[in-house]
């Protein structure tokens, strides 16, 4: 099994995840969107298993100051999301064939 979290060090729901996963034994690649941001390809895979709007922090003190809320343009909104991490919502949990987003500790025991 092959399982990536895409998250910050700061999010809570990002360690619960990485915590699950080191309570099972299975091994993970954890990445820091803080210090790295996901390729378009990772985007694009992680978007046939999530919608766009459920990815996107719109809660985000800054967010109506951003480009995103005012793009229509599907591939431009997603470069502007990959542009600014800070506006994902975390964490992103990815194996194979499917992808989660937020806490879904349930959806997680399915896969193993």
């Amino acid at each position: 099994m092959n399982i990536q979290i895409f998250g910050t060090k700061k999010c809570k729901d990002t360690k619960k995840a990485e915590r699950f996963f080191k309570e099972r034994n299975i091994k993970f690649q954890a990445i820091d969107l803080s210090k790295k941001s996901m390729s378009f390809g990772e985007l694009n895979h992680i978007l046939k298993y999530i919608d766009l709007d459920d990815l996107i922090k719109n809660n985000h003190p800054n967010f109506q100051e951003s480009l995103i809320p005012y793009t229509s343009d599907l591939e431009q909104k997603k470069g502007l999301l990959l542009e600014n991490p800070q506006f994902i919502n975390t964490p992103i949990v990815r194996q194979q064939n499917d992808a989660t987003v937020g806490h879904q500790a349930e959806k997680w025991k399915t896969w193993l």
